[in-house]
């Protein structure tokens, strides 16, 4: 099971919050309190939380961690209602002319502001019980206490509870391969269980299962599916749009030595809470736990909705949906000439002018021009930094036939033909080539990226010999160590198997040393060196590919935990983004690392059982190409998520390989292979030689 690490910084402020409370046992009710009176602080029940689960109680754990999650609910729910009810009661007074003017407006503030006091009060109490420190919203918005969750509920067996809480926290979280991990030892030992996202947003599970249906040509679901997604996301944008209006954060001042004057303040704190609202497009198209948006997320239900509703003969809805779509791309080829096809249909039926763009995305639209605009003022006259994103990018989602619909491809003959031709894809950072020399007589071709049904892959073998991967093997027998490279962890993907691993550098360290033989340590920096060649010429990089990590890891078979193995020895993944099958997405955000831009695997051996190597497609589950290691095989691959890949479960035996991850930025080059080179350059400086598998051109064909 996953073990749980916390930032220091925010255990500590957990610690600090606990120490500055009386103890949970001594407050009214025990551990959490008791339900009666104002709403508890979801800081102080999550502290409560923390401090059984560490304290070994896990029933009181489980308790206040559930309600530290209902108390957060709450809170929004009963912010929501008062400034909804009383934005309804006291309308803000336009202000009138002369001296004095402003006093209507200002009165109609103050009445709101009272009606919000006494609407809350009763219910949450004092406002400053409620503002919890950074830290823990933070963790709230990381789902961290689903993370405490699901192990205090596995100490009390409860599975379904514990395996709910693990997806909820894996689903902010898909680089957490722990936890994913544990989902599958839960799906084992408790059957089959129908795991729920407790922090789902609905309008994105409606919008993700509108996708999926039109994906199969299921129109009609399709249309359900996505018209309740738009209407979930209208209701979300408004609750966005009220959240907004709460406390916000001068970055540049401590509120209580704000000097500034009246209109100055206002204007500060306005422009802070319209930067939020405009915000909300983003905060609606960004899933939990990812830092990045889904592109074009709102005008892409209007885009699929056109051409399903011309699928099902809703010409009007296909019309009203293609204009909807063209507010926020007029200049969308593709979609003009559906709109100007599904006009001819309806001609002599009805006027296709009388069809007009829904109501609700011309008021979000003009909303959202507006608060640009003022934006863009208060940066200009008020001294702001402010820069516009680009909210509608239109190369958004996926760019298959399916998911970009803005083209009709089954007409009749006789009638007008649209374009037949997807919407372009974004470009890539370089272009794609592949098919250069191998540079080695030796090195044997054995499969590209067509044959592997990807992109950007290669299959060689013979990149080393027989004897130099036994040669290899006896050197990572006297430098490896269990868990280096997985800071400490022996084992870090699955507790069915023990991981060692070692570094260039630590390999010439040890030979230099006399712990290994020198020659033979010096083999690991050649052949690295020789991958890296390879891998630069058969793709046909025009700059130079250097080290990003080097790492030579064996995984083992642990005996007596091989029976009715489901799980994977390491579970699929891409590696420079955070694949989420969920959404068929790759997010190029941290924890990953988003520098890498090749990777390579060269294996040593192939007398274990088990442990082949398998790209998938974005689901994580449909497997596209699965390769056996054996000495001197090396597969290498572009390393974003155009190549999820995995390795299946080791059950007998030992697997190394050379693991390498490469960079076309020279800032991101691995620290200790400079720091190897150095060593390698005095080596030659002392004339010790290199190993016998000589690297230099006189090898190349």
């Amino acid at each position: 099971m996953a073990s749980l690490s916390r930032p220091w910084g925010t255990l500590l402020l957990l610690l600090l919050l606990l120490l500055l409370l009386p103890p949970a046992a001594c407050r009214a009710g025990g551990v959490c309190g008791g339900e009666g009176g104002p709403l508890e602080p979801f800081d102080v029940l999550y502290a409560d939380g923390v401090e059984a689960y560490y304290g070994g109680d896990f029933a009181g754990a489980a308790r206040c961690l559930e309600r530290a999650l209902r108390s957060r609910r709450e809170l929004r729910a009963a912010r929501l209602r008062c400034r909804r009810r009383c934005r309804g009661q006291v309308r803000l007074a336009a202000p009138g002319p002369g001296p004095g003017g402003d006093l209507p407006f200002f009165g109609s503030l103050l009445r709101r502001a009272g009606c919000l006091r006494r609407c809350e009060e009763p219910r949450l109490g004092a406002a400053s019980r409620h503002r919890a420190a950074e830290e823990v919203r933070a963790d709230f918005q990381r789902r961290v206490p689903y993370s405490y969750l699901q192990r205090a509920y596995i100490q009390l067996n409860k599975l379904e509870e514990a395996a709910n809480a693990a997806h909820t926290f894996f689903m902010a979280n898909p680089e957490h391969m722990e936890i994913q991990q544990d989902i599958e030892n839960y799906k084992t030992m408790a059957g089959k269980v129908s795991l729920i996202d407790r922090e789902a947003k609905q309008h994105m599970e409606d919008y993700s299962a509108g996708v999926r249906h039109y994906d199969k040509e299921e129109y009609e679901l399709a249309i359900v599916f996505l018209e309740r997604a738009l209407k979930g996301y209208y209701s979300e944008d408004e609750d966005c749009q009220i959240m907004c209006e709460g406390p916000q954060r001068f970055e540049e001042h401590e509120y209580l030595e704000y000097k500034a004057g009246l209109y100055e303040a206002i204007a500060d704190h306005y422009m802070q809470v319209l930067a939020c609202k405009h915000d909300c497009v983003r905060e609606l198209a960004t899933r939990s736990g990812r830092i990045s948006p889904i592109e074009n997320f709102l005008p892409l239900h209007y885009d699929y909705l056109q051409f399903a509703y011309y699928r099902v003969g809703d010409y009007i809805k296909a019309l009203e949906c293609a204009k909807s779509y063209l507010l926020f791309h007029p200049d969308d080829e593709d979609v003009l000439e559906n709109a100007g096809y599904y006009e001819g249909l309806l001609e002599g039926t009805m006027d296709p002018d009388t069809i007009r763009p829904r109501k609700e995305a011309k008021m979000l639209l003009r909303r959202h021009k507006l608060e640009s605009h003022l934006l863009q003022v208060a940066a200009a006259g008020l001294g702001y930094t402010y820069t516009e994103p680009n909210y509608w990018n239109r190369y958004g989602a996926r760019q298959d036939e399916h998911s970009v619909p803005s083209s009709i491809s089954s007409e009749p003959e006789d009638g007008p033909r649209l374009s037949l031709t997807k919407k372009p894809m974004t470009k890539p950072d370089r272009e794609l080539k592949e098919g250069g020399p191998l540079l080695y007589s030796d090195v044997k071709f054995v499969y590209n990226s067509q044959q592997l049904n990807g992109t950007q892959r290669v299959l060689l073998d013979n990149v080393i010999s027989e004897e130099q991967c036994r040669e290899l093997h006896r050197v990572a027998s006297g430098i490896m160590l269990a868990g280096d490279g997985y800071r400490g962890k022996t084992s870090p993907h699955t507790p069915n198997e023990r991981f060692e691993g070692a570094t260039v550098l630590k390999a010439l360290k040890y030979g230099y040393e006399g712990r290994v033989p020198l020659r033979s340590a010096r083999l690991f920096y050649d052949i690295s060196e020789k991958a890296r060649r390879i891998v630069e010429s058969y793709f046909m990089l025009n700059s130079t590919l250097y080290f990003s990590y080097t790492h030579l890891v064996c995984r083992t078979a642990l005996s007596g935990q091989q029976e009715r193995r489901n799980d994977l020895s390491h579970p699929i993944h891409a590696d420079n983004c955070l694949l989420d099958p969920e959404a068929n997405e790759c997010w190029k955000e941290p924890p990953a690392y988003t520098f890498r831009d090749y990777s390579a695997l060269l294996y040593m051996n192939a007398d274990f059982e088990g442990g082949e190597f398998i790209f998938t497609e974005m689901d994580a589950k449909t497997v596209t190409a699965s390769i056996k290691p054996k000495c001197g095989r090396m597969i290498s691959f572009s390393s974003g998520g155009e190549n999820p890949h995995g390795v299946k479960a080791v059950t007998k035996g030992q697997r190394c390989a050379v693991a390498l991850w490469f960079t076309l930025d020279p800032l991101y080059r691995e620290l200790e292979r400079i720091q190897a080179d150095e060593v390698i350059a005095m080596l030659d400086q002392e004339h010790l030689g290199p190993s016998e598998m000589n690297i230099n051109p006189k090898d190349e064909l």
